[in-house]
């Protein structure tokens, strides 16, 4: 990287504080006061240029930050990483590892995290021979120290340089790299176990080709590989499973099929370990193992793991393979189009009768995914039950899921038929007690008004859709509003003007029209269908409404209404200047004389608008 312009850079004695006043602030007592003051290490650089960084910045930072609270320390390793242009570029990156090198040795992870990184990104501006002389040293010097500490924040530095050394170093880094996967304390195997899957895949990038092939080591990578599955912790074995799809990863790239089966067996011994975790991990990563085998053989074989999974007796692994099933499914139906059918729909079925409420929720959001797969016959016969099953159940996200992905089914079997098994539950749940149901209900109206037809609809849904005006959520009457304009857009403005507006126009004479709510809500309607119908309809139908609640006594209807207007206005501008100077102009100059500040000022906002229609 190139060193930066100080000349360029450097602030202005306006800008920048002084150089002491942020030094006292590195030892101030506050410890906010200490963090901003890192915050600003950058600008101190700057101001004291490359030499003065090097001899005097640094060694000050070496001397205050190890014996610092977590939140400086932390704000300061990520601030060092990009301190390669500051100390002189290059040539003298190096100076910046020994600070880190002490941060790293902290035990608050997201300190010793920052300090890797910081690391790492040092590391790449370093060249083979100050990587060779200074950077695997260090990583030497923290994988051998006795603190599990270190060992853990040396397990996050190999990635960095594990392909820019000579072979013989890198074998060297991986045997170390194994021994770390081997350390005596869980923790380090863990953080070991989680960079893994990283480093197999740079190490699979840069050598997959059959004359590199040996570079990749691949004897030492699956011994690696091997002790995590064999480790006595299951925070440790269940990391094992993100290994295992990198290292399949890397024999798929290179056509290498000779170990699957070893690597299959070991999956089949994870699927059923004794850990809860570890079975989850399998569970969570389903479709990733079945298409990292791409083998229809393997497919097949896993099916049996995946029904003895939605079988599991843990509900989190449960709920883990439910969200697995359209992907997983989809697979096997490419190799066996009765598989699926015959196997794993009827656990599909039990599981939606699943004791846990996640469990049954998980699989709501994903249950209608399986209709594209099984097609149109065998979604009526076999899933539609199911999904009429669960819009019944007691717990609510499980109802609401399949609401929310009915698209997919629509797409299956058409919403006649769809509609005519569903539409009762669909009903049922439109005046569900939870208002985010009535929510999802509401989204899905559009779709089917679209595919029923005008006739249908208006006989099982119209009367629905005016009464979620009245709602009590105020969610559900803005949703409420916006269907009417997605109606009126689908079914036209005649239709409109029978169904909707003489509806809401019948209100008026209902008691309930005495409530705030309910004329505001009128207030919304109307002025939500002014740009989906014409002109002609919105001075005779929709205006004498909105018109007569300019002088309601609630200001937040008047000032509504003087928002209204200023869309009627740009609606009717092409055809009738006139009304707008006749009609519109008045009223909002009344409102501009409101005793309600809010109203004055949206009256005076949209009163300005319309003098700038007026006058284009």
């Amino acid at each position: 990287m190139d060193s930066p312009n100080h000349e360029t850079l450097k602030p202005t004695s306006e800008e920048l504080y002084p150089i002491a006043l942020l030094m006292d602030e590195l030892r101030h007592d506050d410890v906010a006061s200490r963090v901003q003051a890192m915050k600003r290490l950058d600008t101190i650089a700057i101001a004291l240029g490359q030499e003065r960084t090097r001899k005097e910045l640094i060694p000050f930072l070496d001397d205050v930050i190890p014996e610092d609270e977590d939140e400086v320390i932390a704000v300061a390793a990520e601030e060092l990483g990009k301190f390669v242009p500051y100390v002189g570029g290059r040539e003298h990156a190096i100076i910046l590892m020994p600070v880190l090198e002490k941060i790293a040795a902290c035990e608050e992870p997201i300190v010793r995290d920052k300090a890797v990184d910081s690391l790492n990104a040092i590391s790449e501006e370093l060249d083979e021979t100050q990587i060779l002389q200074e950077f695997i040293p260090l990583i030497q010097r923290l994988a051998k120290e006795r603190w599990f500490s270190l060992h853990i924040a040396a397990t996050g530095l190999f990635k960095s340089v594990v392909v820019r050394v000579p072979s013989e170093t890198r074998l060297e880094l991986l045997n170390l790299y194994h021994e770390l996967i081997q350390d005596d304390s869980p923790m380090v195997r863990k953080a070991a176990a989680t960079h893994l899957p990283k480093l197999i895949d740079i190490l699979a990038e840069h050598f997959k080709t059959p004359e590199n092939i040996n570079e990749f080591h691949w004897d030492l990578v699956t011994s690696m590989y091997e002790s995590l599955v064999n480790d006595n912790q299951d925070s440790v074995k269940f990391l094992s499973v993100d290994v295992l799809i990198a290292i399949l990863a890397f024999l798929s790239e290179i056509n290498e099929t000779s170990h699957n089966e070893d690597l299959f067996k070991s999956l089949l011994t994870l699927a059923s370990d004794p850990s809860w975790r570890v079975r989850y991990m399998v569970a969570d990563r389903f479709e990733k193992l079945v298409i990292s085998f791409n083998d229809e053989q393997y497919t097949l074989k896993l099916v049996s793991n995946l029904i003895s999974l939605m079988k599991d007796n843990e509900a989190e692994v449960r709920k883990a393979i439910a969200k697995q099933l359209p992907g997983v499914c989809k697979l096997a139906n490419s190799c066996d189009p009765s598989i699926v059918l015959t196997s794993i729909v009827p656990v599909v079925s039990q599981l939606s009768m699943d004791e846990s409420e996640t469990v049954r929720s998980a699989l709501a959001s994903e249950v209608t995914g399986l209709a594209p797969i099984l097609g149109k016959d065998a979604t009526i016969e076999h899933l539609l039950p199911i999904f009429v099953e669960m819009l019944k159940d007691d717990y609510s996200e499980v109802r609401l899921n399949i609401i929310s992905n009915l698209q997919l089914v629509n797409e299956v079997i058409g919403i006649q038929l769809l509609s005519e098994s569903l539409l009762p539950a669909i009903t049922a749940l439109a005046n569900d007690k939870l208002w985010r149901v009535r929510l999802a209900i509401i989204e899905q109206i559009p779709l089917l008004a679209e595919q029923l037809g005008v006739a249908f609809f208006d006989e099982a849904l119209g009367q629905l859709c005016m009464e979620w005006l009245w709602d009590p959520v105020y969610s559900i009457r803005e949703a409420a509003v916006l269907n009417l304009q997605s109606l009126t857009r689908f079914f036209g403005e005649e239709w409109c003007k029978v169904e909707l507006i003489k509806r809401i126009e019948a209100k008026k004479q209902t008691k309930d029209y005495e409530n705030f709510i309910c004329r505001i809500t009128c207030l919304f309607a109307y002025t939500k269908l002014i740009p989906v119908v014409s002109s002609e309809t919105v001075v005779s139908e929709l205006y004498p409404l909105i018109d007569e609640l300019k002088d309601d006594h609630v200001p937040n209807i008047r000032f509504n209404v003087a928002k209204s207007l200023l869309v009627l206005a740009e609606k009717v501008i092409s055809i009738d200047r006139d009304f707008i100077v006749s009609k519109i102009k008045p009223t909002l100059e009344l409102l501009c004389s409101d005793e309600d500040t809010d109203v004055k000022y949206f009256a005076e906002s949209s009163l300005d608008s319309v003098n700038e229609l007026l006058g284009k």
